[in-house]
């Protein structure tokens, strides 16, 4: 029973609620006959999106697109944007892992049981792929915000009986099989979840297309009565998250036409899939009237890649509750009244006195230190500098720099010490994201004894959460122009941890030299070859380590607790997704 309306978020009695709705198996109690009225009638926004973190339990995220997708659902839910969600079971998740005393990854099946998590839906849709006709059900998780807004998640399930084995497979991994899987999914995602919308009696004004392996909605919609390109177009918003031109995956036209031709009219096939096949994000990009990047740098990429399109910037963000730690959101409360809601007030971050924002970050860190004795048997020390770093292993992370030089480490380590907590999972088919895993674990045994280092098992938003408030410094040491956004430093932002990080993505526009953080190298427009690139990213990581951060934190610590301070105030006030829903709200979905 709800004790909220989700339209206006203003308690309700059911008891003695006058305005009620029976909506698939679920009962809402409405404060007055408008907001009722507004429930039932009103448009949604429909958000789809290959993969979204809501809970660590429910494993259907990779990473950064799928945790800032259950950001955009927050944020959705606390403004009250009338959003529903759309998405994939993923019924074995993308991989859960576990580390070989030798630092070898093994990839294990990350199942689930949505039934645990969520209620399914009575309806059922079909979509023709290929030669057979899939059946589609949906989940349904109600995700409630603390001020009463409501965002209906759908996660879309083929494991039906009446599928064939392999159609009931199409939604068991996230990014796991072949290109054709892969279409299968985008097909059931892109389609199917427009048709379930439609069968759940849904009414949809605007569709966000959250990075292209949705965009086949464009042309379900296409081909319904009355619909053309500028009227899809009006209709369609799509973010695209891909930093270079060899990331948009192109699907053969042959493979395309044999799974798409019993749904898509051959005209449309015609039209929108080119002789050398069809790439989603293409699709997107025409067939959309709101098209941006997610950070000012992605974005003038984006429009040298596709320059015939009008491609606009707005910056990721992050949470704010969902990323503050408790020890900082009981300091905010203190301070800054309405934070939550209005995180643009932590502009005022800089009246906390520094030493309250050094005991509610001792705090945090505390609980790190608890979790890795516990689950690693490692004893950190809460008073040594800790150096975080945690991301998909991925060659373009480059997650080995730190480890170029492990004398130099040695060295810094003598005249300070530091300790280090990696974590972050390899895709499984990604040799060289295990590779680099191992080459971590490698480096951090030959440094046992000098340098206390820890590489945490299986990554999760829970872990992302300890990591990003309980170490000194969060480091980030992407290859430019690969990172196009990023956001884990936002989140190290909101509990006052220091930003180390590459010039690239979000850091470009966060980053102000020793009062945000620190700056690691060329940025991604200057012209150096990739050698030249590398010799400056080392020189100033070991360098600003030695003595710029590691001096600061021992030996000035009001000018460190300073950084912090500003690390709220001018980072964390305006990275976050109140602000860029906002965004989204009045420029897209308007």
């Amino acid at each position: 029973m709800a004790d909220r309306d989700p339209v206006c978020g203003m308690p309700v009695d059911p008891a003695t609620a006058a305005y009620s709705v029976e909506v698939r198996g679920g009962t809402y109690y409405f404060s007055s006959e408008l907001c009722r009225d507004t429930f039932v009638e009103g448009e949604k926004v429909a958000y789809f999106s290959m993969e979204i973190g809501l809970e660590s339990d429910i494993p259907t995220y990779s990473g950064g697109l799928g945790v800032l997708a259950g950001d955009v659902i927050r944020s959705s839910a606390d403004l009250l944007i009338p959003m529903v969600a759309v998405t994939l079971v993923n019924r074995k998740g993308y991989v859960r892992q576990r580390l070989t005393p030798e630092g070898d990854q093994i990839d294990l099946p990350d199942g689930w049981d949505p039934g645990a998590h969520m209620r399914e839906l009575p309806e059922r849709v079909t979509v023709r792929i290929g030669d057979a006709n899939v059946t589609i059900r949906a989940w349904l998780y109600d995700y409630w915000s603390p001020v009463g807004g409501l965002v209906p998640v759908l996660f879309l399930d083929t494991d039906l009986p009446e599928n064939a084995p392999r159609d009931r497979e199409i939604t068991d991994h996230l990014y796991g099989g072949d290109q054709e899987y892969r279409l299968k999914q985008a097909m059931v995602l892109g389609i199917g979840g427009t048709r379930m919308l439609a069968a759940l009696g849904i009414r949809v004004g605007k569709y966000h297309i959250n990075e292209s392996h949705s965009s086949l909605l464009t042309l379900e919609l296409l081909r319904q009565p009355g619909m053309d390109e500028e009227k899809v177009q009006t209709r369609c918003i799509f973010t695209t998250h891909t930093p270079v031109a060899v990331a948009f995956e192109k699907f053969p036209r042959d493979m395309v036409v044999r799974l798409l031709a019993g749904e898509i009219p051959p005209e449309l096939l015609d039209k929108y899939i080119a002789k050398d096949g069809l790439a989603l994000a293409t699709l997107a990009f025409r067939l959309s009237r709101y098209i941006n990047g997610v950070t000012t740098a992605h974005m003038n990429f984006s429009r040298r890649l596709f320059p015939g399109f009008h491609i606009r910037a707005v910056t990721n963000g992050v949470h704010p509750h969902m990323w503050t730690s408790r020890p900082f959101r009981a300091l905010y409360d203190r301070y800054i009244t309405g934070w939550a809601q209005e995180p643009e007030l932590l502009a005022r971050a800089d009246t906390i006195p520094r030493e309250e924002i050094r005991h509610a970050h001792q705090q945090a860190k505390q609980a790190l230190v608890d979790y890795v004795r516990e689950k690693n048997g490692v004893d950190l020390d809460p008073g040594v500098i800790t150096i975080g770093f945690a991301r998909r292993a991925a060659p373009y992370k480059r997650t080995t720099l730190l480890f170029s030089d492990l004398d130099k480490l040695r060295e810094i380590d003598r005249q300070g010490a530091i300790q280090l907590v990696f974590s972050g999972k390899a895709h499984p088919d990604n040799i060289e994201g295990k590779q680099e895993i191992r080459e971590v674990h490698d480096a951090m045994r030959e440094l046992e004894g000098e340098v206390t280092g820890v590489y945490l098992e299986n990554y999760t938003m829970d872990i992302a959460a300890l990591m990003t408030a309980g170490v000194d410094v969060w480091l980030n040491t992407p290859l430019p122009p690969y990172e196009a956004s990023g956001t884990s430093g936002m989140k190290a932002a909101l509990n006052g941890v220091v930003n180390f990080s590459v010039l690239d993505g979000w850091w470009i526009e966060g980053w102000i030299e020793g009062t945000t953080g620190w700056a690691i190298g060329f940025g991604p427009d200057v012209p150096v070859s990739a050698d030249e690139r590398r010799d400056r990213a080392l020189q100033d990581l070991y360098s600003k380590l030695e003595y710029l951060i590691v001096p600061t934190y021992y030996r000035r610590e009001d000018e460190w607790a300073t950084i912090m301070r500003s690390s709220i105030a001018k980072i964390a006030y305006f990275f976050n997704t109140h602000r860029m829903m906002r965004r989204y709200a009045t420029e897209a979905y308007l």
